[in-house]
Parts: structure tokens; sequence; C-alpha cells
């Protein structure tokens, strides 16, 4: 039986092509542990993993199912450092902090693959990504971003294309160049889901499904978190809810925004099919991005976030549709077979909001869609930090993350005006 999201509209395809997913059972009564965590994506079981591995008794709790939010429902594309690139960072931090940064990011892509191996996981890692330009202007950006990368960031993996190559790689003449890298690519993200959560579970954690977090407070030393069946008290804890706060803890909220992201899944392409015939995933200059890629059986995943008022999944594969065939003229009419939403959160510089938000209590989010490794590193990250480790997450906690303007009553208004500018600007 296919399950339903309450929280996010469509059944995705992941949903459909996963063979088990384990159900955990809701709390039960009060309970104390050395560690509390809020939320069941990839930061929180990640944490939970590695801290029951290291012998820290661990609490999880999860409002829906476990991979409900932006950890089950993403693009699943791990890209290549962070959300800003590396001479971005560089400007900002400089060279060295930004080196530092960028190698954080490769023991991310790197830590993922390693787990779902040494797991037994099969996340359907296909390597390679696009990333390409939808204005001419921006052509000579991407090509000095990867004579950047290669002399400045050590990281050879990424080459320049111009718009012969572009078009040859991508099926499509919509775009003007970009890059090619092939140090990275894209995975099934229910799939690791589901083995992160089975692999926690496995080393001694309890996972508690359809158990939301009322409150939370520093009391006497402790970390105590309401529910509606039990309390748990702590030594530590971590809120890992991210787009999904719902206004929890005041500064999470106020440093973390979530913005809708929809996706399609078409039929299978033909075999001899022009589009991404190298398997690649695909990412575009657009301030509100476009992402797509094929799956294993050749679908088109095709993702975007202009459809701010889509809430059913006809809507969603209206919206779908027709940016599909801006890119890809011959697919005006394919079926589309799953269409789904979901949240996914932002901070206003595009960098992971990483903080001590209450006395013991870390908020770990912000991820602005390129989460899929980096989410689940910074809960490995979060969990050597409880053994002493602290340095590495200390990178992402001294990032400046300043919240976002408007206060509660005002920021998700100015948001939505910010995005449909933003999005004006992606058409002129």
């Amino acid at each position: 039986m296919t399950y339903q999201s309450p929280i996010s509209p469509g059944v995705s395809w992941y949903e459909t092509t996963v063979k088990e997913r384990p159900t955990y059972p809701p709390l039960d009564g009060s309970r104390s542990a050395e560690v509390v965590i809020i939320g069941g994506g990839f930061t929180g079981l990640s944490a939970a993993a590695d801290s029951t591995a290291a012998g820290v008794d661990t609490v999880l709790i999860e409002a829906y199912r476990c991979g409900d939010g932006a950890s089950g429902r993403n693009g699943g594309q791990f890209g290549t450092g962070h959300r800003a690139w590396a001479e971005e960072l560089e400007s900002e931090y400089g060279l060295e902090r930004a080196r530092a940064l960028f190698a954080l990011a490769e023991d991310a892509k790197r830590h993922v693959l390693e787990f779902a191996s040494a797991n037994g996981i099969d996340i359907e890692y296909r390597p390679g990504q696009l990333s390409v330009a939808h204005k001419k202007r921006y052509v000579d950006d991407y090509r000095a971003h990867a004579e950047i990368m290669g002399e400045r960031f050590g990281y050879p993996h990424i080459s320049f294309m111009d718009a012969a190559e572009t078009a040859e790689r991508l099926g499509s003449t919509r775009y003007f160049g970009g890059t090619r890298d092939i140090g990275t690519g894209h995975i099934h993200p229910l799939k690791l889901l589901v083995g992160l959560a089975s692999v926690a579970a496995r080393n001694g954690a309890a996972i508690h499904e359809r158990t939301p977090a009322t409150r939370i407070e520093s009391r006497g030393g402790k970390v105590v978190v309401t529910t509606p069946t039990g309390t748990i008290t702590a030594n530590k804890g971590l809120i890992a809810t991210n787009a999904h706060g719902n206004g929890l803890e005041p500064v999470s909220a106020a440093h973390i925004m979530p913005i809708r992201s929809f996706i399609g899944a078409t039929i299978p392409l033909p075999s001899d099919s022009p589009v991404i015939p190298g398997g690649e995933s695909v990412d575009d200059s657009r301030f509100v991005v476009r992402y797509f890629r094929k799956s294993a059986d050749n679908r088109l995943l095709f993702g975007g976030r202009e459809a701010y008022t889509a809430d059913e999944p006809n809507d969603i594969s209206t919206h779908v549709r027709r940016q599909i065939t801006e890119i890809y003229p011959a697919l005006h009419d394919i079926e589309i077979t799953h269409a789904w939403g979901g949240s996914v959160g932002i901070t206003m510089p595009r960098k992971p909001f990483v903080r001590e938000v209450l006395p013991g209590v870390i908020s770990i989010g912000g991820f602005s869609g390129h989460g899929v490794m980096l989410s689940n590193f910074c809960g490995a990250l979060y969990a050597e930090a409880l053994t002493g480790k602290s340095e590495r997450l200390r990178l992402l906690q001294d990032l400046r993350i300043p919240p976002f303007p408007g206060g509660r009553t005002f920021r998700t208004p100015l948001l939505f005006a910010a995005m449909t500018w933003f999005s004006l600007l992606d058409r002129l």
C-alpha cells in the first residue's frame, strides 16, 4: 500500500519504488536518554546512527514518518561543495577558510557513499552532473568557475562545456554552456533514508514516528522535550526539523525559511532518447533553479520551484510539464506518472544554519537545496561533536547566517515577494 505524506502533496516515485519502508512505534510514556533528536530526516537519522554506534543512548522522534520531509522527496542530486560556489566563499571568508569548507563538503560526499557501501544500501548512485547557463551572459562565469576549481581548490573533475557540447550532453539547445562534473552524481534519496533509519535502529537508537515535539526547553541543566504522549529528558538535544520546525524554537524559525519545491516523474523514455544520454543530473543557473535527471528505469525526474500555489498532483503536473516542454519540446505531451511536492529549508545566504539555540541544544538545517550530502554529514558531525571532536562542526557553526527580515509576521510575505521577483528576473 502506498503511503501518502500528510505534509506534502502527491505520492512520489521514490515511495513506489522502495521495496520496504519500516515503521517505528510512537512514543508511549516518558523516558530519559543522553541525547534527544527531533526530526527523522537525513540529519537526525545520521546523528542517531553515529551517536548510538559510539555508545550514546539516543532517542529520535519524528512527527510523521521518517523521510516525509525534504530528505525523502528531493531531487536526489549531490552537487559539489556548498550552494555558494567556492570562489564566492573565498570572497567572503578568504581562501584558507573557503578551502576548509570545500574540503568539508568533499568529506560529506565520501561519507554518504562510504556509509551506503559499508551498510549494503543500494542508493542507485549514478555519476555526473551538468550545471548549465540559461543566459548567454553567464557562460563566462561557468568557464572561470571550472578553472578556479582546478587551480585554487584542487578539484580537477569539473570541465567547461561550450554551447555545442552542452546541447549534445543535454539533448537540448535551450542552454548556452556550462560545466560537467564527473566527481559527483545523484542517488535515490528515499532508499538512503530507509537504510539510514534501519542502521540507526540496529545500532540501538529508539526511533518514534508519529510523535511530534510540542515544546523544547532547557530546565535544570537538562533538555526537556514535550510530546502529546510523554516527555523526553536528556543531557543534550538536536533540532533537525529543517523546513518543518513549525515554530517549535524561535531562533531556528527566524533563520530557516520553508519554500515549496515540486517534482514530476515521466513514463520511462525510450532507450535511444536523446535526453541526457550520459545519465548525468542537471541543474541550471536560474535563481529559482530547475533540476532534473533520469532515474535508473529511464524516467525523467524534473523539479522546480515556480508553482507556489500548487497543492494537488494535477496542479504540479501542469507546472512541471510546462517547464519540461521549454527544454524538451518533443516531450510536450509526455505522460507524468507521479507528481509531488515538499518544503525546502533555506537561509538568507544559502548556507547551512548550525547553532546552539538553547543551552545544550543544537539546531541544524537550511541547506538551501544542497542538502542530500551535507545534511547527512552534518548529522555525523553532530555525533562526532558529542565525543568531544567538535572542530569540523565548528566550521559550519561559525558561518554568518543572518535572520530573515520582517519578523514572524512579515518574513513569509517578504520572501514570497522576493522569490516572485527573482523568478521574473530569471525570465528576462
